[in-house]
């Protein structure tokens, strides 16, 4: 197989197709790789928050984007949602075992960024 080349279904064994537009694992890449789906997946790497703490942690993000990038993270199977009865109720989100090894790598590659990007100079 040549490099960059997509990967017949022989090829490929079991594995999805992500070059194709109609490939089910596209969409978790979409999900993963969205604006806001990285900040979640990077701030609930150590603790489970609930909604208004994830909120607070991820500056600049909407009420309304937050729910619907937990919405999709949640249906991928990434995040994981609580929901205690109580009045109100209190949903806390969490990454699931799959939530964590994706995570894994993009937390990584925050790292990385953060720790060798020059230092800004003040003024």
């Amino acid at each position: 197989m040549t490099e960059g080349a997509q990967l017949t279904q022989a090829e490929a064994g079991n594995r999805y197709e992500v070059f194709h537009t109609d490939c089910p694992a596209r969409g978790v890449v979409d999900h993963v790789t969205s604006r806001w789906g990285i900040w979640v997946l990077i701030s609930l790497r150590n603790n489970d928050l609930r909604f208004y703490e994830l909120r607070d942690s991820i500056q600049g993000v909407s009420e309304k984007m937050l729910a619907q990038t937990l919405r999709a993270l949640v249906e991928d199977g990434l995040v994981r949602r609580e929901v205690e009865p109580t009045t109100p109720p209190q949903v806390t989100y969490g990454l699931t075992e799959f939530g964590k090894d994706v995570g894994k790598p993009l937390t990584d590659l925050f790292n990385l960024i953060t720790q060798r990007l020059p230092l800004r100079s003040a003024g």
